[in-house]
Formats: structure tokens, C-alpha cells, sequence
């Protein structure tokens, strides 16, 4: 058994956590900090068709070390996981890379929709965490840009009892922007090409049909004050909807394009300081459910392409934590607050069972954030450069102990 003496809990309270891991070692945790082990409802490990950015042993790897054990996978690979053949096919290679890791990697897997695949969904409802609708093109090919079709899922997803999983970003004003600045090549025009108002009209449909079918709807990465303020007053009016916001939209802003350029593209884009701010309101006062990664790994060679050519995404899995922890100790957040968010509001929202997976991470010192650090098989972070702390050093999963210090 090891013994992990004096860790801090989310209550704010010290206490010794003996582990039954077959061993017999002391462990001084006056530095760390336990949280369960961490769920990432929003990532992109990039199998099939993009092992050259992830794969679920590099991809397993970076999970750990950023504190997490169970993660949910988005479907827009090569090819799109869209067919009961093409999920059963993308579980098989997931099942052995995570094997090849050594890691006991948990992961639910999304399915996505496209406007050709709806019989498709009777025969994985039961393998799936929910579907995933792209209302705005992002990385791949899976889009639903009409409210017919959208509503035929809606009354799908009724049927067979799923969530659906929103990238929420209305495709005719992106596409009439895309026009409007198509020969601009500053990366701030990604900004004002996904505008606020694009986000802020894909939520309205959302809410619309949320509301109309009583199916649960996930919106991704919310961004924006709007959007925040429709979310806020859906609850209020009983629609079951919930949100999650990202870590790029709580520590960049749309200032930094000048620095990043394509380094910090994503979607949805980056948004000014004060939208940034009120995304901390929401994360406090409860409005948004939970933080997720949103880890879309590309190339530093994909990334430094122009503005046109430039793919959206950044890695994040390990990066999430300490950055909110770091945050924990600047006062802007909580330790149960981030445990709901980061934890127990995912697993409520998509019926997991209780983890008794652990994560302990340093809360006590400050290390800059290097490549060298990174498991992620693209190497590299917006974030590189910050002194943060919350660095997990420690897993307990599948009743073993995983050292994780550098």
C-alpha cells in the first residue's frame, strides 16, 4: 500500500490517502493537491487518417500527464467516423494503440452527423457518448448547415435517448465573411470572419431545438457574453442545455494574433479581453458546466501556413490543468469549483460511473512550460514560456501508481 501523506483536497482540507497499489512506499503530498482522475469531454486524437499529428499512445501519454483518465474523442477524422463499419474499425485501432501506451486510458467516443448518415445512428446508439454536429465547417468534412436536417437529428436523438454535442458557429455568415475578406491575410481577420454573431445565431437554433424535442444539447467552446447570456436564460426556463468553455478562451485573447499569428487560430476564433472576462463570470457563477481541452493537434509546418491554409486547433490536454491551477492560486477560481468543472458536471452530464482513478498534482512550485515537457506528438503549446504550477506528478488508475514528474 502507499501512503500519500498531508495532500490538500478540494474541500481545502490536508489529509493522508492510502493507495492499494501492491506497494509499500511513503509519499510527502504537502505540495500536491488530489482531484479524481480528470475528464476531457472534448478532444481530437486524430485516428483514423492523422496519425502524423496524434495517436492514442502519444495521445495516452498526454492525457496522463495532463491529469486526465478519461477522455471523449470528436468523429471528424479520415474518414469521418459516420458508419456503424467506420466507428466499429476506429475502435479496434484505438483499443490497440491504448494497449501499446501501457496507460488504462478510459475513452467514450462521439458520432458524427452528417446529412446521409442518419440511418447509421440506430445501430451505435448504444456504443456512443452522443453525436456531434458541426454547424460551421471546421477541421474535416462534416457539416449540418440546414435547420431540416438539423431537426431530423433532434428527432433521432429523442428517439434513441443521446445528447448531441454542438460545434455551434452559424456556416452562412461565416461563409458570406469568408467572401467579404477573402484577400486579407492578417490572422485578426479570422476573428471577424467567425464573428461573435455567427456563435450567437447557431445558439439560438440550438436552444429552439433543444427546447422543442426536450433532447439534451452540449454546446462547445462557448466563447462569447451572448452566448453566455442565452445559455444563462435557457436554464432558467427549464431547456436542458449545458456548455463548456476552453482554456484558450480564459488565457488568450485576440490581441495575440500579432505575437502567434496562426499559432493561436482556432474555432471558435480567440475574442477581445472583455468577453474573456465575462467567460470567467460564467465559469464562477456556474452558467458554464465544464472545461475541456477541445486538443486538436496540428503540425508547427501545418501552422505556419497563411491565414487561408492555416488548419484551427491547438493542443491542450496537458496544459488545461495547470493553467487553471496556476489560476487557483491568482484567486480566480476554486478547487471544488475547478473539480466540477473539470470533473463531476461531465460525468453527470453523460451518465459515467463514479472514477475512483486519482490525480495528484504540485501546486507549490512554479516550472515554465517547455517543449521537453509535452507528450503530445506535435510538440508544441500556445502556452509555451508561462511559469505555471498544478503540474500533475502523480496517477492512481487501475488500482497502480503512474509517476509523472519530469
Amino acid at each position: 500500500m502507499t501512503k500519500i501523506l498531508n495532500v490538500l483536497n478540494t474541500t481545502e482540507e490536508r489529509q493522508d490517502i492510502n493507495l492499494s497499489d501492491g506497494s509499500s512506499q511513503i509519499i510527502d503530498g504537502s505540495k500536491l493537491v488530489v482531484f479524481p482522475g480528470l475528464i476531457d469531454p472534448h478532444v481530437h486524437f486524430r485516428v483514423p487518417g492523422m496519425e502524423h499529428k496524434e495517436d492514442w499512445i502519444t495521445g495516452a501519454k498526454a492525457a496522463f500527464h495532463g491529469g486526465y483518465t478519461t477522455v471523449f474523442d470528436m468523429p471528424n477524422t479520415k474518414p469521418a467516423t459516420v458508419t456503424y463499419a467506420r466507428l466499429q474499425d476506429k475502435m479496434a485501432l484505438i483499443d490497440s494503440q491504448i494497449k501499446q501506451s501501457g496507460l488504462p486510458l478510459n475513452y467514450r467516443l462521439f458520432f458524427g452527423a452528417d446529412k446521409n448518415n442518419f440511418q447509421e445512428i440506430a445501430k451505435v446508439k448504444d456504443q456512443i457518448v452522443g453525436i456531434k454536429i458541426f454547424m460551421g465547417a471546421s477541421t474535416g468534412d462534416l457539416l449540418m448547415d440546414d435547420e431540416g436536417s438539423m431537426h431530423a437529428v433532434y428527432a433521432l436523438a429523442k428517439a434513441f435517448n443521446l445528447t448531441i454535442a454542438l460545434h455551434a458557429e452559424d456556416e452562412l455568415i461565416i461563409k458570406n465573411n469568408t467572401e467579404k475578406y477573402k484577400n486579407e491575410t492578417d490572422f485578426k481577420y479570422h476573428s471577424i470572419i467567425r464573428c461573435p454573431e455567427a456563435a450567437i445565431s447557431a445558439v439560438k437554433l440550438v436552444i429552439k431545438l433543444s427546447k422543442i424535442y426536450n433532447v439534451k444539447s452540449y454546446i462547445l467552446h462557448l466563447s462569447t457574453k451572448a452566448e453566455i447570456d442565452l445559455i444563462r436564460q435557457a436554464k432558467n426556463d427549464g431547456v436542458p442545455v449545458s456548455a463548456e468553455t476552453c482554456p484558450h478562451y480564459l488565457f488568450l485573447d485576440d490581441s495575440m494574433y500579432k505575437k502567434f499569428d496562426g499559432l493561436v487560430k482556432m474555432n471558435p476564433p480567440l475574442r477581445s479581453l472583455a468577453e474573456q472576462e465575462y467567460v470567467w463570470q460564467a465559469l464562477n457563477d456556474g452558467t458554464i458546466d465544464t472545461i475541456a481541452s477541445d486538443h486538436a493537434p496540428h503540425t508547427l509546418t501545418e501552422k505556419e501556413q497563411p491565414l487561408c491554409k492555416c488548419p484551427s486547433g491547438v493542443p491542450g490536454i496537458e496544459t488545461t490543468l495547470p493553467l487553471m491551477l496556476t489560476a487557483y492560486k491568482e484567486g480566480k477560481i476554486s478547487l471544488d469549483k475547478l473539480e466540477n468543472l473539470l470533473y463531476t458536471n461531465a460525468r453527470d452530464l453523460f451518465n459515467l460511473p463514479r472514477s475512483h482513478d486519482l490525480v495528484f498534482a504540485n501546486i507549490v512550485d512554479y516550472h515554465p512550460l517547455s517543449h521537453d515537457r509535452l507528450c503530445t506528438k506535435v510538440k508544441w503549446s500556445p502556452f509555451s514560456g508561462m511559469h505555471l504550477t498544478g503540474y500533475p506528478e502523480y496517477i492512481f488508475a487501475n488500482n497502480k501508481l503512474f509517476s509523472l514528474k519530469i
